[in-house]
């Protein structure tokens, strides 16, 4: 249980980056020459951008709280900043314990330095002494699962070998916080399952943990409290399911404008403009009932004609549980794109959901490449019916699908009379 200690406190956390702009800078060294002599005296242009601004927040001893926000909110930069990976531009912050951080691939080991050494250089970073490093070392090389490679450098590992070994290290070195970033995404499920478990026994162990992730459903089961932000502004503390509710909700609308977001993977060689649901006579909803057909249609733009283009829609519950994936090339569907403006459509045959909100994401891309990839495009609400025609409905604890059923009574009793 948390206690009414402060283990973290943050306080008008800002965190600035100067970003440069030059859309004519040289790509080869006789462009960088000649334009050394042509123009000695250009610059490129410098914009100020803020990726944290005015974020206060307190985190009790033994607390798990999540971090959420779409992709480029801040949840990143802040743990960097708590981990004293970046300065902060301005704020304060005071942390009461030892720090133990999970950031993206490839922070917190030395490259050339083997798994073996990295767990004691780990250990060494945190204060711990070489005998206290000992009596938790088998205990990590256990949960990593990479004992045959210990003694290989840590470079030569695969993205899923590092992580293993990384999150074991933070989470058995006796640090009093422990920073997790989105990067146990890279582990397979079955280690993902053993990092929540971990995580919950860290907690109930007094140690504090900070957690940011995508998953809504591990940040509803595993987190006491969150926080959300929005384009590095703090715009929620408090319940985990009204933080994901908060969260979700910048999804909404009949019509999802995507030319804003920012949030989106992908080179851009087609770019997903607007997404909207429409029933089949060409009226645009945001409410869908069960089962009842309807069309998603996604507007697009193209730099260059593109060929063997795939797209595909994901509907998943708001905890990001993914329900299904519409891929084209499930039914060997690729297209020829021409640049310039087009539309996607794809008829769906109904949804046989319960009553509920659901978000969509767009993939845009080829075996090769990714054009376009935007999670939380928009959401889609399935309205009340009475499927069943007996005014009952299973309630979300339940599971989300709506499948056609009967049950029947077999009297075994009477079955083997009538056979003698």
């Amino acid at each position: 249980m948390p206690s009414d200690r402060i283990a973290v406190s943050i306080r008008d956390v800002g965190k600035q980056y100067t970003i440069r702009h030059d859309p004519h800078a040289p790509t080869t060294l006789a462009e960088a020459v000649v334009r050394r002599f042509r123009r000695p005296l250009a610059r490129a242009q410098r914009e100020q951008f803020w990726a944290l601004r005015g974020v206060s927040f307190d985190v009790r001893q033994g607390e798990v709280l999540g971090v959420i926000g779409r992709n480029g909110a801040g949840k990143s930069t802040l743990l960097k900043i708590l981990s004293r990976v970046t300065e902060m531009t301005e704020g304060e912050v005071v942390l009461d314990g030892r720090v133990g951080s999970l950031l993206e691939v490839g922070t917190g080991f030395n490259q050339e330095l083997t798994g073996r050494e990295n767990i004691f250089l780990n250990g060494a970073i945190l204060g711990m002494t070489r005998a206290e490093i000992r009596r938790q070392f088998d205990a990590i090389v256990d949960f990593s699962g990479v004992e045959r490679f210990l003694d290989t450098p840590v470079k030569r590992y695969s993205s899923g070998m590092y992580v293993r070994l990384a999150f074991a290290v933070a989470a058995h070195l006796r640090s009093e916080i422990l920073i997790i970033d989105e990067v146990l995404a890279v582990g397979d499920q079955e280690f993902q399952r053993k990092c929540l478990m971990e995580m919950r026994n860290v907690a109930t162990s007094g140690r504090t943990v900070m957690l940011v992730s995508h998953n809504m459903a591990a940040v509803s089961s595993l987190c006491s409290r969150a926080v959300v932000l929005h384009e590095g502004r703090l715009v929620f503390v408090g319940d985990p399911a009204e933080a994901v509710a908060r969260y979700s909700a910048e999804g909404a609308g009949m019509i999802g404008d995507l030319r804003a977001r920012r949030d989106r993977r992908g080179n851009g060689t087609i770019r997903a403009s607007t997404l909207a649901v429409e029933r089949l006579r060409g009226e645009p909803v945001g409410i869908v009932q069960p089962f009842e057909p309807f069309e998603i249609v996604i507007e697009y733009a193209a730099q260059a004609t593109t060929r063997d283009v795939a797209v595909s829609i994901d509907i998943e519950q708001i905890d990001g549980t993914r329900l299904t994936t519409l891929y084209s090339l499930f039914r060997n569907q690729t297209f020829t794109i021409p640049a310039g403006s087009g539309t996607f459509r794809c008829r769906v045959e109904g949804l046989p959901l319960r009553p509920d909100t659901y978000s969509l994401n767009i993939f845009i891309g080829s075996p090769s490449a990714i054009y376009d990839a935007v999670e939380r495009a928009m959401l889609i609400e399935v309205a009340v019916a009475d499927v069943f025609g007996t005014g009952r409905l299973p309630d979300r604890n339940q599971g989300p699908l709506l499948n056609g059923f009967e049950w029947s009574l077999v009297n075994h009793e009477s079955a083997r009379r009538h056979a003698g």
